[in-house]
C-alpha cells in the first residue's frame, strides 16, 4: 500500500463529506442563534396621577372612620399614621363634614357617596397644576 493518490470515488467523497459538513455546522450555528428579534423593551409602568391617588386614600379613610365612629373621629390615627400628608389630612376631614351631614339626611350609604364625591372634587383642585411645591409635608 502505497503513499500514492487516492482513487477517484475517494476524492469525490471526501469533497462531498466535507461539504455536507460545512453546510450542516452552518445550519447549526444559524440556529442557535434564534430568529432575528426587534429589541425588547418593557412597557413603561404605570403611575397613578396625584389626583386619582389623593381620592382613593381620603375616600377610603373616609370610609373606615365612618364605619368606626358614631360622631367622633373614633379611629385614633392622626393623619401621618394614615400615610396621608398634611393636606391630604384637611380635605379628609371636609369629606367627612360633608359625609355627616349626608348620613343625617340619607344614611351612611349616603354618607359614603357623599365623602367620594367631595374627596375627588378636592383633590382634583389640589392636584390641578401637578404636585405641590412646597415639601413633602404638604
Amino acid at each position: 500500500m502505497g503513499s500514492g493518490p487516492a482513487p477517484r470515488g475517494v476524492t469525490a467523497a471526501r469533497g462531498t463529506t466535507a461539504l455536507l459538513a460545512a453546510a450542516l455546522t452552518t445550519t447549526l450555528l444559524s440556529g442557535c442563534a434564534g430568529p432575528t428579534r426587534a429589541p425588547h423593551t418593557a412597557p413603561a409602568p404605570r403611575t397613578t396621577p396625584p389626583q386619582a391617588l389623593c381620592a382613593a386614600l381620603v375616600t377610603r379613610w373616609a370610609a373606615v372612620v365612618l364605619d368606626a365612629e358614631g360622631g367622633g373621629d373614633a379611629v385614633g390615627l392622626d393623619y401621618q399614621s394614615m400615610g396621608l400628608s398634611g393636606d391630604q389630612y384637611e380635605i379628609l376631614r371636609a369629606a367627612l363634614a360633608a359625609a355627616r351631614d349626608a348620613a343625617r339626611a340619607g344614611g351612611p350609604a349616603a354618607a359614603r357617596e357623599s365623602a367620594a364625591r367631595a374627596a375627588e372634587a378636592r383633590c382634583a383642585e389640589r392636584y390641578r397644576s401637578g404636585t405641590p411645591t412646597g415639601g413633602p409635608w404638604q
